[in-house]
C-alpha cells in the first residue's frame, strides 16, 4: 500500500474516535438513563472546539512543523483519555465532559495538522484515493469507538474502554515519530520557514482565504449540505429507541453495521471519482438520499418494534443512508480538497481548515437545535423540515452545474 495512503489511514482513524465516542455512544447512554431530546441535543456544545478551530490553525500553519503539532496534540488525546479513565459518567458528569471538551480541543489541532499534512502530500491524481482513505478511515475510529464500544461497555467497562483508546493514541504516536514521509515534510517547513505570513491579523487572513477561486460556492455548499441527513441521522435512532428497540440493537445497526455501509459509500465514492467528476456524482447521490429520507420519513407512520418487517425495513433505512451518506462525505472532501489545493502554500492548511469549520458548523448547530425540534413539533414534523434542508442542498448542487462550477 502507498505509504502516505497508509500514514494518513491511520492519522485519520485515531482522529474519528473521539466523534463516535460521542455521538453514537453517549446520547444512547444519556437517553437510557432518561435524558430529555433536548438536554441531549445540547452535549453537541462539547464538540465548539471544532467551530473554533480555525482561530487557532493559521498558528499551527505558521509556527513549528506539522509533525510537532500532530504529535502534541495525539499525545494531549492520550493523556485526557487516561485522565477520562479515572472518572464515572454516572457521578462524575461535569468533570467528564470537561475532558471530552479538551478531548475535542486536542482532535481539532490534530485534525488542522493532518489536513495541512495532506494537502501538502498529496499530487493532484491521488486526491480522491486520500479522500476515501480520509472519510474511511475517520468512520472505522468512529465505528471502534462508538458502535463497537457501545456493545461491548457493558463487559468491559468505562475505564477499560478509555485506557483502551489512549492505547490506540500511544502506537499511532510511535508510528508518526518515525514515518519518512512526515520527516521529510518537516524538513521543507524548515527551510521554507521564511516564506511565512509575517502577520496574523484575522481580517488580512480572511480576505486572503475568501480570494481563493472557488471558495464563495464551497464555504455555502459545506453549510448546508448535510442539514437534513444530520437532522435524520441524529433523531431517527432515537425514535427507534423510545419505539421498542434496545440500546444493544442500536449499537449493533446503527453504530456498526450502519457505519459499514457507510464506508462502502466512502469507498465507492473514491473509485467513482477516478472516472467520474465529483459534481456530476453529486447530482445523483443528493436526489437519491432525498428518496431515502422520503422513505424514512413514511416509517414514522408505520414502524412497530414487534414486526420483524417494520425492524428490518428501520435498519434498511438507515444503512441506506449511511450508505448515500457516505458517497457524499468523499464526494464533499474532495471538492473542499481541490478548493484548498487553489490557495497560496502559505495559508492551504488554514484555508482547509476554515471550510472544515463551516462543514463541523453547519452540522453541529443543527445537531444541537434537532431534539429541541423534536421535542417542540414531534418527529414527523420534524422530519418533513429535514427533508425541505435537503431539498435546498439539491438546488445548490444543480445551480453548480448550471453555471459551471
Amino acid at each position: 500500500m502507498n505509504p502516505k495512503l497508509l500514514l494518513l489511514g491511520l492519522l485519520y482513524f485515531v482522529q474519528g474516535m473521539p466523534y463516535g465516542l460521542q455521538s453514537s455512544l453517549l446520547p444512547i447512554y444519556l437517553r437510557t438513563a432518561g435524558l430529555s431530546f433536548t438536554k441531549i441535543s445540547l452535549t453537541k456544545a462539547l464538540y465548539f472546539p471544532w467551530i473554533l478551530k480555525v482561530l487557532w490553525a493559521p498558528f499551527v500553519d505558521q509556527f513549528g512543523s506539522k509533525k510537532k503539532w500532530l504529535l502534541l496534540s495525539m499525545s494531549g488525546l492520550a493523556l485526557t483519555c487516561l485522565i477520562s479513565a479515572t472518572l464515572s459518567p454516572e457521578t462524575n458528569f461535569a468533570p467528564v465532559a470537561l475532558i471530552l471538551l479538551l478531548m475535542n480541543f486536542w482532535a481539532s489541532v490534530q485534525d488542522i495538522a493532518v489536513d495541512g499534512i495532506a494537502v501538502q502530500l498529496l499530487r493532484s491524481e491521488e486526491v480522491g484515493y486520500g479522500n476515501t482513505v480520509q472519510v474511511v478511515g475517520y468512520k472505522l475510529g468512529s465505528v471502534l469507538a462508538g458502535g463497537g464500544l457501545l456493545a461491548v461497555m457493558d463487559v468491559v467497562g468505562w475505564s477499560f474502554l478509555f485506557v483502551f483508546l489512549s492505547a490506540i493514541y500511544c502506537t499511532v504516536i510511535l508510528y508518526s515519530w518515525g514515518s519518512p514521509e512526515l520527516n521529510m515534510l518537516s524538513k521543507i517547513c524548515s527551510n521554507e520557514q521564511k516564506t511565512k505570513i509575517s502577520s496574523l491579523n484575522p481580517w488580512r487572513i480572511l480576505q486572503e482565504l475568501l480570494s481563493v477561486p472557488g471558495t464563495l460556492w464551497t464555504l455555502i455548499f459545506v453549510l448546508v449540505y448535510k442539514l437534513g441527513e444530520q437532522g435524520a441521522t441524529s433523531m431517527f435512532p432515537l425514535f427507534l429507541l423510545d419505539n421498542g428497540m434496545s440500546a444493544t440493537e442500536l449499537g449493533l445497526w446503527n453504530g456498526m453495521v450502519a457505519m459499514g455501509f457507510s464506508i462502502i459509500g466512502s469507498s465507492i465514492g473514491g473509485i467513482l471519482l477516478s472516472i467520474y467528476g465529483a459534481f456530476s456524482l453529486m447530482k445523483t447521490f443528493f436526489v437519491m438520499r432525498l428518496g431515502g429520507l422520503a422513505f424514512q420519513t413514511f416509517l414514522l407512520f408505520v414502524f412497530n418494534s414487534n414486526s420483524w418487517l417494520m425492524k428490518g425495513a428501520a435498519i434498511l433505512s438507515i444503512s441506506l443512508q449511511h450508505f448515500i451518506g457516505g458517497l457524499i462525505t468523499t464526494l464533499t472532501f474532495t471538492v473542499m480538497m481541490h478548493c484548498s489545493q487553489n490557495a497560496d502554500e502559505r495559508i492551504q492548511a488554514t484555508h482547509y481548515s476554515f471550510l472544515a469549520t463551516l462543514e463541523v458548523m453547519g452540522k453541529l448547530t443543527f445537531s444541537a437545535l434537532a431534539g429541541w425540534i423534536v421535542d417542540w413539533i414531534g418527529f414527523p414534523a420534524s422530519f418533513f423540515l429535514f427533508i425541505i434542508l435537503s431539498t435546498a442542498a439539491v438546488v445548490h448542487v444543480f445551480k453548480a452545474q448550471v453555471t459551471g462550477r
